[in-house]
């Protein structure tokens, strides 16, 4: 949630934020309101019950005629002070509910508008013409049939559609890119998590997957947990609820999970292969940092990000995501995306995202500095999304037999192979 006295302070920011996002302007005034009432309430309160403590040490002092009368006053304001703890209890609950429908406030160099409307800061690598070598490039579901690396029809079988088998070379391309993205990630000083993929409500709506990406969510409602969809969440909560101490920071975590989207609002979209699917394995990168040093923390991200694409021989551009397609956690947010050779498009592979301190006030992470205690700032950046990956890697490095040319950052997690070859039907 955002800092409430930004709110107060500010107002007119919040809703220049509300409007670039293409969400509610009137959400702000509606939280003012409920934010006056709430303190309000409060003074009330406070007022009555002080009331009450100064009654109650007149009444053994008073003479039998005047205890009658200060008696009957006293009923009088439990009555009152009951009430007024009502009241306040409700105007907090309702300022609260508002508060977290209310989007981060975005970075005011983001810029405006839908999902077509990001910016494109940079370009790497170098795209393959196909014409040019003589043949025509296969897709990637096509390359991992013959490769005997991935199989749909039986993951439809099985479980649906958007399901999939990742079998022979598949699986093992897929345990090696787990493990040179844990790899890059533990050089640059990031602690290896292995994350539950099972979280309670509270994780889940602090990390802000509960408002507009709710229809994304799987929920088990006879236990009441949720899938999640990516690491971020428990990640997010792992330090709920704690004081973490300045120097100790910035503390770096790179989860490994299995992620789990309904992908709702896609039908149609990408239904060929194992682009966008319901279940995927990704590599996560999280940090806490003091809030002074997010704005740093993220360009850090996001040069990880493109020392790992670089590695996986990938031409890939960056770019600065649109304010309508930020979600509620995020004050900015850049994507990488990948060059996909059939679909003649960038696509992304990788995000990073710097929340500031909306994720910490909702979880309650707070850093402690001398006597002062804020909430600190939380940030997140994929690192690896192994199905998509796999997509890139196939498309951008086959060869014309139908094989594909492993990167040489992935070989020794490959047992040495320098190409995959089609297997006999």
């Amino acid at each position: 949630m955002i800092d409430l006295r930004l709110l107060r302070e500010d107002p007119d920011r919040v809703r220049a934020s509300q409007r670039a996002r293409g969400e509610d302007v009137d959400l702000v005034d509606a939280l003012l309101s409920a934010d006056e009432l709430r303190r309000s309430s409060g003074v009330r309160f406070d007022e009555l019950r002080n009331e009450q403590k100064s009654l109650g040490k007149l009444i053994p002092k008073a003479t039998p005629e005047e205890r009658t009368e200060l008696l009957k006053k006293a009923e009088q304001l439990k009555a009152d002070v009951k009430a007024a703890d009502a009241a306040q209890d409700e105007a907090d609950a309702e300022a609260k509910r508002l508060l977290l429908q209310l989007g981060n406030v975005v970075h005011e160099d983001v810029p405006v508008g839908g999902e077509e409307d990001f910016v494109v800061l940079e370009t790497h690598g170098t795209i393959r013409d196909f014409g040019a070598e003589g043949f025509e490039p296969k897709d990637h579901l096509e390359l991992g049939e013959a490769l005997g690396a991935i199989d749909m029809e039986r993951g439809a079988k099985v479980s649906g559609s958007r399901f999939y088998y990742l079998t022979g070379v598949g699986a093992l391309l897929e345990l090696a890119l787990v493990n040179a993205a844990i790899a890059q990630a533990t050089e640059a000083g990031f602690i290896p998590m292995l994350t539950p993929a099972l979280v309670r409500p509270r994780a889940m709506e602090g990390t802000g997957f509960l408002g507009q990406a709710a229809e994304n969510v799987y929920h088990l409602e006879k236990d009441d947990y949720y899938l999640v969809g990516t690491s971020e969440v428990p990640l997010a909560a792992y330090h709920m609820d704690e004081i973490i101490e300045a120097d100790k920071l910035p503390l770096r975590y790179a989860g490994f999970s299995p992620c789990f989207r309904r992908e709702a609002g896609t039908y149609g979209k990408d239904t060929r292969g194992i682009f966008r699917v319901h279940q995927f394995d990704k590599v996560e990168m999280f940090s806490y940092v003091d809030p002074a040093d997010a704005e740093a923390e993220h360009r850090r991200l996001l040069e990880w990000e493109k020392q790992w694409l670089t590695g996986l021989e990938l031409p890939f551009q960056v770019i600065d995501v649109a304010t309508g397609d930020l979600g509620a956690s995020a004050s900015r947010k850049f994507d990488c995306e990948a060059w996909i050779p059939t679909q003649g498009k960038y696509r992304e592979l990788t995000s990073a995202s710097n929340c500031d301190g909306f994720q910490a006030r909702r979880l309650s992470v707070r850093m402690r500095e001398g006597k002062k205690v804020q909430p600190l700032a939380t940030l997140n950046g994929t690192l690896c999304a192994v199905p998509r990956t796999i997509v890139a890697i196939l498309e951008n490095h086959q060869l014309a037999d139908g094989s594909v040319r492993v990167p040489e950052m992935l070989r020794p997690y490959l047992g040495g192979r320098e190409v995959l070859e089609p297997v006999a039907k």
